[in-house]
């Protein structure tokens, strides 16, 4: 068991690690960290509950449906919901980088529960794939999601803000029911299509990680005095 546990947890602690470390400024408390991943983790449980009630009546089983809506709209909106409700309301971000730390916790609290269950259900054999795909896809989802939120923290037009709240949610939904719609339809030969769309998701995912530092570091470039907050 400690060795399944460790297999679920290993990928998690070399993700969260590798985007906190991304950070050029560190601001982020721990503590704040581990809340999130916490509020990530709660959220398995009444997700699977309503897809299990779903699936128990048959409905929304199509590919297209299951995928889109049942997993990615379904598990992006409890994310987003509660990065909304808690991380986005109640913390107090020094950049846009504040957000995807938060909202790569958040991911990869739900990722590490579901990859455990996973693993106790399936066995230690498939730790490897599973760190490779859906753990790495939730962190990207939710480095997608928390670069979105950050923005919208700093909008000072309310308007652009709840747009670019929204765009926090959808995009994640979007690439997140693309993910499963490919291992939904495609029984042989998913790996040429799911490798080049996890390329594509890391590409994406790095390229808004140096957006996030480079907002805050012209920040300090040409307003050293200034916080983030007021610059915006």
């Amino acid at each position: 068991m400690l060795t399944l546990l460790s297999a679920a947890i290993a990928p998690t602690l070399a993700l969260m690690t590798f985007f906190y470390l991304k950070d050029e400024f560190n601001e982020e408390p721990i503590s704040s960290v581990v809340r999130t991943f916490l509020y990530g983790a709660i959220l398995v449980f009444p997700i699977m509950f309503i897809q299990y009630a779903f699936e128990e009546e048959g409905i929304g089983q199509m590919p297209f449906i299951r995928s889109f809506v049942l997993i990615g709209l379904l598990e992006e909106f409890f994310k987003w919901f509660v990065f909304l409700y808690t991380v986005y309301k109640y913390t107090k971000f020094h950049s846009v980088y504040d957000g995807i730390i938060y909202g790569v916790s958040v991911s990869l609290g739900f990722a590490t529960v579901e990859n455990l269950l996973y693993l106790i259900a399936n066995g230690i054999e498939f730790a490897f794939a599973r760190a490779l795909f859906p753990v790495s896809s939730h962190a990207l989802f939710g480095v997608i999601m928390g670069y979105y939120m950050g923005k919208a923290k700093f909008e000072r037009r309310t308007k652009k803000m709840m747009i670019t709240i929204f765009i926090a949610l959808i995009i994640p939904a979007i690439l997140h029911g693309a993910y499963d719609f490919i291992l939904a339809t495609i029984t042989s030969n998913w790996l040429y299509i799911l490798i080049p769309f996890m390329i594509g998701l890391w590409i994406n995912g790095l390229r808004k990680v140096k957006l996030a530092n480079q907002l805050k570091h012209d920040q300090l470039v040409y307003f050293p005095e200034k916080s983030f907050q007021k610059m915006e």
